[in-house]
């Protein structure tokens, strides 16, 4: 990987100060790459018990029986079942719909049923196969068409758990004024998160009767509220604490609720102290995965590339309970359109129940999905025009004026056509898609003559392959005969920071700053170091407004019982929302410390002795802020009008494939994209994570396939469920371009979730820039593209 920072119409007010703009040390950086990070199944508990759990087999039934095989030696087990929930039996999210454990209904396959423990873990293993549920199987569902057909009703009386109308404008009079009408029908399909350490928790009772829950997760305070819902005790009886986490990309949002609970509930039981870890193939198959998609689209457009109208329907599958699916589908709705203006739209978005696992979050939340099918569709626009695709980006794309389909006005930080000139420019654009064009009709004419002469498909000479490749050619042949084609396709997106609409506002996040016993500032905030740096950017801006270093600043245990909540660890709201918050306490310190010293702090010694002294003679200081909306930001919900966002980032990206004609591969040559972020608070972490995100996004568009059999998945391990390795990934190109924010810290907005919202679409552009053909589904499998091959015909 390769990365740049570059700044935009930069307001001279913003200056590189010491720690922000800096990439330091990460603060857990050295533990980990050492062995010291303990993770959950690292933790040793004394008199610990293992639990694990016997789920369905089937995905829709009644539980008729449960039966304990009375041939097993059930001396040393727990079990555990609906029952024995002190509180609700409910796993609580948006809704309280989902069970912790099924007690009549089986909604879908891998539903928990019986929670059993042993001290030793092969016993607990033992016991689950001793369990025997007898159900009577229903027809299930499991399609978004079988569920808009009702095939059986799972939710209300049509199977929508939630269902969402965006317009601007009159869609009619935008399809009047049109030279050209374009449509097209896009699908996506699961996509599992694939964090490198697996979901685990262990819970313990409490002496004064409540609950303590550890383990790796993204958000504490939701585990926390599931709890008390659980298991009917007052916030103040139970406490979650994170334990090092090795990765989440939403799948520790919402599911370490299900999987806390559990541990809870044989710990209540037994009184002993439980952990639940899952194996890989358990993970896959019963936790959440990103919301498969089914996207039709029509286009009014002027022959000179100006759209007139838009006009989308979107339906996710759900999955059988709500969980998160109401949010992720009004992100996704709400970038439906792309980063264009465009004055007459209509956005229709559902999401629907089916009998499979409940889908939740994953990077992005939705706006990969819409995205996906708005920049497919924007190159089939191109396409009937005859038009180059970034020329028809570059007329439509957002500028600060523009609105939004909800009619937020664009005020500030619009790096749309900055992101789109960087990349395009970096990549080389024009002159490779020129270049490559020529190189594959070259080829096929090549072939073609040698076909005539019988001299075998490719006709070119011995070496010309690697002279091809040397000087970036396209379509050359190998020694193997093979037939191949090369490529580039382009993407725009653009993401949200923060939670939609009033969601800021009714989370009314607060984070906290305190002086440790020793002077030092102690960093309180519920937002979870998850891989991607947070922890130390938080140092780096509190670093920043006290004038020390980011190493002299502790950060405190995401604990509930020790910090306040500061919201969730999502929706790329940690370094704007909170950070920003931190920000402020950190200002407030300084300036508390500074009047009681009656002059400026010098730096970090002077920062200790001066708040030594104040510990001694004032007592403990804490400085909390709680999130208050920027006076001009104004949101409906009932209407789903206004701003929906405070800001948006942006993104391009550039990607080259290779395709072989006759086997379906494609192989990614490269990638170069440009960000519009804001600020880099951290340059190399912003570029990490720029990087992994577009890792994860070619992923998405061409290896990642969850297979599914009578309801269950059946490649759920890495042997078969496939994702980019270090050896599959390209050379990644980044550049970070920045326009400050004027309400984020320091002018930073989001990152974490912008890079997955822009490769598929642009791989898919690349490979019809290859081939001539068209695949409106991902992930494009060599088998997906060969099936296209065969109906449209290479060029």
């Amino acid at each position: 990987m390769t990365a740049r920072v570059a700044s935009a119409r930069r307001p001279r007010t913003i200056r590189r100060p010491a720690s922000v703009g800096v990439s330091v040390p990460k603060i857990e950086g050295r533990d980990k790459v050492t062995g010291r990070a303990l993770y959950v199944d690292d933790l040793a508990v004394p008199g610990v018990l293992h639990g694990r759990t016997v789920r369905s087999i089937v995905p829709r039934g009644r539980i008729r029986r449960i039966v304990l095989d009375p041939g097993f030696d059930w001396s040393g087990v727990v079990v555990a079942d609906h029952r024995d929930i002190p509180g609700k039996n409910a796993c609580a999210h948006i809704e309280e719909d989902q069970p912790l454990l099924a007690a009549d209904e089986i909604r879908h396959a891998d539903e928990p049923i019986v929670l059993v423990a042993h001290q030793d873990p092969e016993r607990a293993e033992a016991a689950v196969r001793a369990v025997h549920v007898e159900v009577e199987p229903l027809e299930p569902v499991l399609t978004i068409e079988d569920a808009l057909a009702k095939k059986a009703l799972l939710y209300g009386d049509d199977n929508v758990f939630k269902e969402i109308r965006i317009a601007r404008g009159e869609l009619a009079a935008g399809f009047a004024a049109a030279d050209v009408v374009v449509e097209g029908t896009y699908r996506c399909g699961h996509q599992e998160q694939l964090y490198i350490e697996n979901n685990g928790m262990i819970a313990e009772r409490t002496a004064d009767g409540g609950l303590l829950v550890r383990g790796s997760l993204q958000c504490p305070y939701y585990v926390h509220h599931a709890l008390m819902v659980a298991f009917g005790l007052p916030a103040d009886k139970v406490r979650v604490v994170q334990t090092v986490t090795g990765g989440g990309f939403g799948g520790k949002e919402d599911y370490p609720s299900m999987i806390g609970g559990h541990a809870a509930l044989l710990a209540w039981k037994s009184g002993r102290p439980v952990k639940i870890v899952y194996d890989r193939l358990e993970d896959i198959a019963a936790t959440t995965k990103r919301h498969p998609a089914l996207m039709r689209v029509r286009a009014g457009v002027k022959r000179d590339g100006t759209l007139t109208a838009w006009d989308m329907d979107i339906v996710m599958d759900g999955g059988a309970y709500v969980t998160l699916s109401p949010v992720v589908l009004s992100r996704g709705a709400l970038h439906a359109g792309g980063p264009y203006r465009c004055p007459n739209v209509a956005i229709h978005a559902r999401v629907v129940a089916t009998n499979t696992p409940p889908n939740g979050a994953f990077r992005g939340f939705g706006a990969p999905q819409t995205q996906f099918a708005a920049e497919c569709h924007m190159d089939r626009i191109a396409g009937a025009l005859g038009m180059d695709p970034l020329a028809l980006r570059r007329r439509n794309a957002y500028r600060i004026g523009d609105v939004t389909p909800t009619g937020h006005v664009l005020r500030e930080s619009v790096g749309a056509h900055e992101a789109l000139e960087r990349t395009a420019k970096r990549a080389d654009f024009a002159a490779k898609r020129r270049r490559f064009a020529r190189a594959n009709a070259a080829a096929a004419e090549a072939e073609r003559a040698g076909r005539r002469a019988g001299a075998g498909v490719s006709g070119l000479a011995p070496g010309a392959r690697a002279r091809g490749a040397s000087s970036g050619g396209a379509g050359r042949g190998s020694s193997g005969g093979r037939r191949l084609r090369r490529g580039i396709g382009l993407a725009l997106g653009w993401h949200g920071a923060g939670f939609t609409g009033s969601g800021e506002v009714r989370l009314a996040s607060t984070a906290a700053l305190d002086l440790t016993a020793d002077g030092r500032p102690r960093v309180l905030s519920a937002n979870t170091e998850i891989g991607q740096g947070a922890l130390t950017v938080f140092a780096q801006m509190v670093a920043e407004r006290l004038g020390v270093p980011p190493a002299f600043v502790e950060i405190n245990a995401s604990d509930t019982g020790q910090v306040p909540n500061s919201g969730p660890t999502v929706a790329s709201r940690t370094t704007m929302v909170v950070g920003g918050l931190l920000e402020q306490c950190a200002s407030g310190m300084r300036e508390r410390l500074e009047l009681f010293a009656e002059r400026p702090l010098a730096d970090a010694a002077d920062f200790r002795r001066v708040a030594r002294r104040f510990l001694r003679e004032r007592g403990p200081l804490r400085i909390e802020r709680r999130y208050q909306k920027p006076p001009e930001i104004s949101w409906d919900d009932a209407a789903y009008r206004g701003d929906a966002y405070g800001v948006y980032s942006y993104a391009a990206i550039a990607v080259e494939v290779e395709v072989d004609l006759d086997t379906g591969e494609v192989t990614v040559l490269g990638a170069t994209t440009a960000q519009e972020i804001g600020r880099a608070i951290h340059p190399v972490l912003c570029a990490g994570q720029i990087e992994g995100g577009t890792l994860q996004g070619l992923g998405y568009a061409l290896l990642e396939e969850v297979r599914w059999k009578d309801g269950r998945i059946w490649n759920h391990q890495l042997t078969n469920y496939i994702i980019p390795t270090s050896m599959d990934a390209p050379p990644i190109h980044v550049e970070i371009v920045e326009i400050p924010y004027s309400h984020g810290p320091f002018g930073a907005k989001g990152v974490g979730e912008l890079p997955m919202d822009v490769p598929a679409p642009a791989v898919v552009a690349a490979i019809a820039h290859a081939t001539g053909v068209r695949v409106d589904e991902i992930p494009v499998t060599p088998e997906r593209l060969l099936a296209a091959l065969a109906r449209g015909g290479a060029r």
